[in-house]
């Protein structure tokens, strides 16, 4: 009996370290988070039963538990140094060179490439394949020793796999937090009136300082191995040769590391990755470039400081410190007022800001931010900046919430208590009406082109446009009036007006732009009621049983088309010829019939809209988000939140690939 005890906790432990390594080396987990916690519950329960079988190697001290006394000093048996950065392509350029002459000319060099992870260097001994120190950079030489905090760690194995193991090991990596972790992560000290995290780096790095290991494990940090400290036992001749070793071990790399073999294929990396690394799940600051070959590593050596045979090259940083000149107020088209922070115009990620979004008036106050204070401003793709926090008070007042819409001075609102935004009921707003023509106008909606920001503002200055339907009153004389509109210009836009008319009633509900309702929203609404007046007499406990409405959306709608002004803007779309009528969709096969389909990642191959209209003429039906009622996840790169959900919902999970094969 107690010898069969003990296999089965061998034997779990083994599973949940194959099911680890399928999670974060593979990426290709093969049971869903509740399936991983039963096994951990499992195992845990019979260590607490028999405790002669408990082991520090096992998977369960990873729950972590109990307050640390404090921090010892660890001294690495080979220095940790940190890399020298480039910030352009001359910079690199000069770096290549410096290798080739210190290789000598006619020496062929190869380079590897990866990601310049923004979190927290740490050195992670094994000593007979087991996890045996765990320790921060520190000074390069000393660190700390947090070897029961990187135990937490799922990404970090605390034992090796396989045989060819090394007798003793040093791998440096880089413990960081995901993107999402740390969005929870702050909303839940938002919550508790703790100071916020500046980034996911600040917060990795606080936490693995924490005494307190179980408090550790709920921030579920992560890692990635990078490079090669002292070792024993083991022969490896290049980095690449490194990278492959470590996974076969279990341990974790960067799947987008690569070989190049010229400055150009860097560049190339370097570029693509400059544009994508929104798209990551982590944050990263650059790339790093090594020499592939670990015998010319050696050869270039090291400086004081830094090795001769890497170097980093940063992107252009995202964050900066700049001046609030002006706190100014922005009409929404539904009515929303958004406070942005006029700013001393300052180079952040390549770009000059001047403007900075503080998205309510919640957060003016969380921020304690006032006109004169200098800020710390962030970019994070191509969206607009945001206040991060105040670095010095020099403001003077306190910003005080407006009574009146700066746009029209008409009343404005707070429609619930709990609700952040503030609103202007005002529906003859010219703020809303001008972003509400842009939106009505938009690719997206009724793809009126050569009808901009800056033509939709003079028809709304001229009173040429009083709402949607004048758009399809404008004759050639009123466009005249519009500067630099001639004739070819004026014919464009009136061709542009009458083709629009064509589009169908998913597009119009999608340009109406009714609180609430997406593009995906307004599909399932044509689909389901194929013409605007069955919409607009559709009841609530109708749409409420929509499973893409839900209450919030239907509110939405039953309030929009309630409105006396609606009916009449509706009226009046339909004389001016606008379409109102959705066509049924063409069906190719019904393969995919009664199949739900959720998207979640960058696909390849196709276009998200794209994918999304292939499954839909297949027969299928496609929603936003992950319930028990979907059937297939198609998982691209980089794939959000979503593939978590559909892991522990049991929804099976495909790629692009396997898709194209169940159309065909």
């Amino acid at each position: 009996m107690t010898q069969d005890i003990k296999k089965k906790i061998a034997a779990l432990r083994e599973k949940i370290r194959h099911h680890d390594y399928q999670y974060y080396v593979l990426s290709q987990p093969a049971i869903s988070d509740k399936e991983y916690d039963n096994l951990m519950q499992e195992l845990k329960g019979l260590e607490d039963k028999y405790p002669e079988y408990k082991s520090d190697d096992s998977p369960t001290v990873r729950v972590g538990g109990g307050i640390l006394a404090g921090f010892k000093t660890v001294k690495h048996k080979q220095k940790m140094l940190s890399l020298d950065n480039t910030y352009t392509s001359g910079e690199l350029k000069e770096w290549v060179q410096r290798v080739h002459k210190g290789l000598g000319q006619h020496e062929k060099a190869e380079y590897i490439v990866e990601h310049k992870i923004d979190g927290v260097s740490a050195n992670i001994t094994y000593e007979k394949g087991k996890l045996s120190i765990g320790a921060t950079r520190g000074d390069g030489e000393t660190g700390e020793d947090v070897t029961l905090n990187i135990k937490t760690i799922r990404a970090i194995p605390l034992v090796l796999l396989g045989a060819d193991l090394p007798d003793f090991i040093e791998i440096r990596g880089e413990v960081y937090m995901e993107k999402e972790g740390f969005e929870i992560l702050n909303k839940e000290r938002s919550k508790n009136g703790d100071v916020l995290f500046a980034n996911p780096r600040n917060a990795a790095s606080g936490s693995l300082k924490l005494l307190d290991t179980s408090v550790v494990a709920q921030r579920r940090l992560s890692f990635f191995a990078h490079s090669l400290g002292e070792s024993r036992g083991v022969s490896i001749s290049t980095q690449w040769e490194f990278l492959e070793k470590l996974k076969k071990w279990g341990i974790r790399t960067n799947p987008h590391s690569k070989v190049c073999s010229n400055i150009d294929e860097i560049m190339d990396y370097y570029d693509t990755w400059q544009q994508k690394r929104e798209k990551l799940n982590y944050d990263a600051d650059g790339i790093v470039v090594k020499i592939n070959n670990i015998s010319q590593q050696r050869k270039l050596g090291f400086t004081l400081k830094s090795p001769r045979w890497a170097v980093a090259y940063k992107f252009p940083a995202r964050q900066a410190t700049t001046k609030v000149l002006k706190i100014n107020l922005q009409v929404g088209r539904t009515g929303v007022i958004t406070p942005v922070a006029e700013l001393e115009p300052r180079e952040c990620a390549g770009v000059e800001i001047t403007h900075a979004t503080l998205h309510n008036f919640d957060e003016i106050k969380r921020l304690k931010v006032k006109e004169g204070d200098i800020v710390l401003i962030e970019r994070a793709g191509d969206v607009i900046p945001k206040v991060v926090k105040v670095v010095e008070n020099k403001g003077g007042r306190n910003f005080v919430i407006p009574k009146a819409c700066p746009a029209c001075s008409g009343k404005i609102i707070k429609e619930k208590e709990e609700d952040v935004a503030y609103r202007c009921i005002n529906p003859s707003c010219p703020a809303q009406l001008e972003r509400g023509l842009m939106h009505f106008a938009a690719r997206d909606a009724m793809d009126i082109e050569g009808m901009g920001e800056a033509v939709v503002s003079q028809l709304v200055q001229l009173k040429l446009v009083r709402d949607f339907a004048d758009v399809y009153k404008l004759e050639e004389e009123d466009l005249r009036r519009l500067e630099l509109f001639k004739d070819k210009k004026i014919k464009n836009l009136l061709l542009a007006i009458e083709k629009s008319k064509a589009q169908p009633l998913s597009r119009l509900i999608y340009a109406l732009g009714i609180r609430h309702v997406g593009e995906k929203a307004a599909y399932v609404l044509a689909r389901r009621f194929r013409t605007l007046d069955n919409l607009a007499k559709a009841k609530k406990d109708e749409l409420d049983k929509i499973y893409e409405v839900g209450p919030v959306v239907s509110g939405s709608i039953i309030d929009y088309f309630s409105g006396a002004a609606a009916k009449k803007l509706l009226e009046e779309l339909k004389r001016a010829g606008v379409n109102s009528r959705e066509e049924a969709g063409k069906i190719k096969s019904t393969v995919l019939s009664g199949k739900t389909f959720v998207f979640s990642g960058e696909l390849k191959d196709y276009s998200r809209s794209r994918a999304e209209e292939l499954v839909r003429t297949y027969g299928g039906d496609v929603t936003s988000s992950v319930s028990k009622n979907t059937d297939f996840l198609v998982a691209g790169e980089n794939p959000g939140s979503k593939y978590g959900k559909a892991l522990k919902l049991g929804v099976k999970i495909i790629h692009e690939k396997e898709l194209e094969e169940m159309m065909k």
